[in-house]
């Protein structure tokens, strides 16, 4: 029976010559993310005439534009999740389609206010600030220490939120408790609270105004849509490297896929306690530049839901694509494994 391999990170390296793609013998194979593993892989598969799907395509568009020589010999099509990556591919030449991203399908957080207080013990008729410096501990040791700063220079009476990644260790939390803990700053009777929360969606959804770390907790935040500003640092010696092979207006996510700078960056040597929060007093108080900035989050939002119908997803998309490819090559039916 004719099938289609969906894979996505495995365990090992096999190629696609190992047992179970010469037994099985799909009609297409879809391949997620992981380029470095990935690309290599559609090479096999290519070379055994199994037509290849790829879903959430490398970031080609920003660096490492070479490989885009090896999608176009052997990716049939390219599913990519942020609009401006379709015609990014089309021009390189690679078939490519726009089905939406992921994180647009997800509903809204359910959990009232009230509730959320009364979990994590915080004061409700408070504003609440959103604290997202990252969800690996290296970037977050080197971006919690300017937002802890931040926070504490704010002077403002609200609460912040600091949602944990569930990826995180547990010495890496203890860290994190250590350096958000009452009592660590130079007055102790000045130092706000951080409450750690374990929910990032329903920390955004509740909070005033919010600072992300550039990753797809920004894509999170414009979907959610409350104000927020972008952060990022790296090491000296990576930013040295990094400004000089990659070729893209803005490092948020949310402002490449609108073109425009809608929320503002802060990067490295711009990421000071001092530019935090004159960003984000600005967030809270200022109410033109709310509604702005929640406007624009909203056309964002549509952005990457794609068009779709209320009922359609984007891996919905996948999968009608998946079918239409495989049936190209005379099949009647398809069988889908995961790999």
């Amino acid at each position: 029976m004719p099938c289609a391999v969906f894979a996505s990170q495995i365990g090992h390296a096999p190629s696609a010559s190992d047992h179970d793609f010469c037994e099985t013998r799909p009609d297409a194979a879809v391949l997620i993310d992981y380029p470095g593993f990935h690309l290599r892989l559609a090479r096999d598969l290519h070379r055994l005439g199994i037509p290849v799907i790829y879903f959430v395509s490398p970031q080609l568009w920003a660096w490492k534009k070479h490989r885009i020589k090896q999608v176009e010999r052997y990716v049939d099509r390219m599913l990519v999740i942020f609009p401006f990556e379709e015609k990014f591919y089309r021009e390189h030449g690679v078939e490519a389609t726009y089905v939406g991203h992921p994180l647009a399908d997800l509903p809204l957080p359910t959990i009232s206010r009230s509730d959320f207080a009364a979990q994590y013990g915080l004061d409700a008729s408070k504003d609440w600030v959103g604290l997202l410096p990252g969800s690996r501990d290296k970037e977050i040791r080197l971006n919690l220490p300017v937002v802890k700063k931040a926070a504490d220079a704010l002077r403002m009476d609200c609460e912040f939120l600091l949602p944990l990644a569930a990826t995180l260790e547990a010495k890496h939390i203890a860290g994190i408790r250590k350096l958000t803990q009452v009592g660590s700053g130079p007055s102790h009777r000045e130092t706000p609270r951080i409450t750690l929360v374990d929910d990032a969606r329903a920390a955004l959804y509740h909070s005033r105004a919010s600072v992300v770390a550039s990753g797809t907790a920004t894509i999170e935040a414009a979907l959610i849509g409350n104000p927020f500003l972008v952060v990022y640092r790296v090491s000296a010696l990576t930013y040295a490297v990094v400004r000089h092979i990659v070729s893209v207006p803005f490092v948020a996510m949310v402002n490449l896929v609108a073109g425009r700078a809608v929320v503002p960056e802060l990067i490295q040597d711009d990421f000071t306690p001092t530019n935090v929060v004159t960003h984000l007093r600005e967030l809270m108080v200022d109410e033109t530049t709310r509604v702005k900035m929640r406007d624009d989050l909203k056309q964002v939002s549509r952005m990457l839901h794609a068009g779709r119908t209320a009922t359609e997803t984007a891996i919905d998309r996948v999968a009608g694509i998946t079918m239409k490819v495989a049936y190209k090559i005379g099949h009647d039916s398809v069988q889908i494994q995961t790999g």
